[in-house]
């Protein structure tokens, strides 16, 4: 489960008010000296014997020995985890809460706690849906220092990116915004996200504790979701790298292929990202070594891809399937030149070890290797002039690196990032 920031947990409890959220849950409450004290909500007494401390916003029944914070009332009073009590306080279901009808506590139910993922009566298609979960994603890696961390240990928290591909994070809060099975719309809209894939059988997200990017068709739908895992010390068997089950559809940053002539073409969406990062935009990644798909062909071959750079992990994996995909594409006469990172090395990993990252990757880009279609020498003019076509789209101070350089060795070998 993703931490919570101990901050948070501090401003949560400093920043709602105990006294009016017990009222708002029906609790009168009187004065007594510095406390203010009421017949305690979670045990049946005649005489009060709950007293509320607003100085220090802690509670505590002398009669049932209940007693805490904020987080622990809501926990409490809604028969919710500690998370779910804290996605209440944050969503500022709680705060707000003294406006809310007086009378009895509530009796506890399965009714829906949070602003939900979608309305009961939402008429929804499939790749809204994806689109309204990938949105939900994008927020939580906005309040997830954890996520914020991992797009920073792999240089991908710059430029931007994080807005511009939508990506997010999946710390296992989706359930706490739909219905449960037995309210209205609760079995229909957990349904369609299981055959969707986004949520198992069991309730649980697949994608949970990965940084998500979503996957666009040509209209802007949402029509696949990839998820890679940002903790360390997985259990023996669990996938760092997962999409919705079906076949990988969308295309990665289409706009490249729609801006430049000259494509960089990635094993993984990370690697893509790296690029650009880095200042190369007109990258795309073709989903794995075997991933690369026909909706991607057809894309390259409606938009004029004239030349592609293909940045596979340099492993015998990726060779071969460089390999393999450079015939494909050369037979649609598309130029094909292999990215030559150092052995067991990806784009990602090379671009923080070697860097400045721009410059390390523009250089293997200049050096890659011919393997087919028509030979078309890849330029040296600047890599921002609209008249070069290209592959070279990245930092103007690229444009002196001539083809042919040796690429950087990179500093002695860490942990792969995967």
């Amino acid at each position: 489960m993703a931490r919570i920031p101990q901050d948070e947990l501090d401003r949560l409890k400093r920043e709602v008010d105990l006294a009016e959220l017990v009222r708002s849950r029906g609790v009168e409450l009187s004065a007594n000296g510095k406390d203010l004290v009421g017949l305690c909500p979670f045990h049946e007494e005649a005489e009060p014997s709950f007293r509320v401390s607003p100085s220090k916003n802690v509670f505590h029944c002398f009669g049932c020995g209940a007693k805490g914070t904020v987080v622990d009332f809501v926990m409490r009073i809604e028969g919710v985890t500690f998370r779910h009590a804290v996605e209440i306080l944050r969503a500022g279901d709680s705060a707000t809460a003294a406006a809310a009808p007086s009378g009895p506590p509530p009796k506890k139910t399965t009714a829906l706690k949070l602003p939900p993922l979608v309305s009961d009566d939402a008429e929804i298609s499939d790749e809204e849906l994806r689109g309204v979960v990938a949105d939900y994603y994008h927020e939580t890696l906005k309040q997830s220092p954890e996520a914020q961390e991992y797009l920073a240990s792999r240089g991908l928290d710059k430029g931007g990116l994080a807005a511009r591909f939508r990506l997010g994070y999946s710390d296992r809060t989706l359930g706490y915004r739909l219905p449960q099975r037995n309210r209205k719309n609760g079995k229909a809209i957990r349904s369609r996200l299981a055959g969707l894939g986004i949520i198992k059988d069991s309730g649980h997200e697949l994608l949970r504790g990965s940084l998500t990017i979503p996957i666009f068709d040509g209209r802007g739908q949402v029509v696949q979701l990839y998820g890679r895992k940002i903790g360390r010390g997985l259990r023996p068997g669990v996938p760092k790298h997962l999409y919705l089950p079906g076949p990988r559809r969308g295309l990665f940053n289409l706009e490249a292929l729609r801006q430049s002539k000259g494509i960089i073409l990635c094993e993984a969406l990370i690697d893509a990202l790296t690029f650009i990062a880095s200042g190369y935009e007109n990258a795309t990644a073709a989903y794995g070594t075997n991933g690369f798909t026909e909706e991607l062909l057809e894309a390259m071959k409606s938009c004029g891809t004239r030349r592609v750079l293909l940045a596979f992990d340099r492993d015998d994996a990726g060779d071969q399937a460089a390999e393999k995909l450079s015939q494909r594409l050369g037979a649609e006469g598309i130029s094909c030149f292999r990215v030559q990172f150092p052995r067991e090395m990806d784009a990602n990993e090379y671009a923080l070890k070697v860097t400045p990252a721009a410059q390390s990757l523009g250089v293997l880009l200049r050096s890659a290797v011919h393997l087919a279609g028509p030979l078309v020498s890849l330029g040296t003019q600047s890599p921002r002039d609209p008249a070069n076509h290209s592959t070279i789209k990245g930092p103007s101070a690229l444009s002196s690196l001539a083809a042919g350089s040796e690429p950087p060795s990179p500093v002695k070998s860490q942990e792969k990032p995967g």
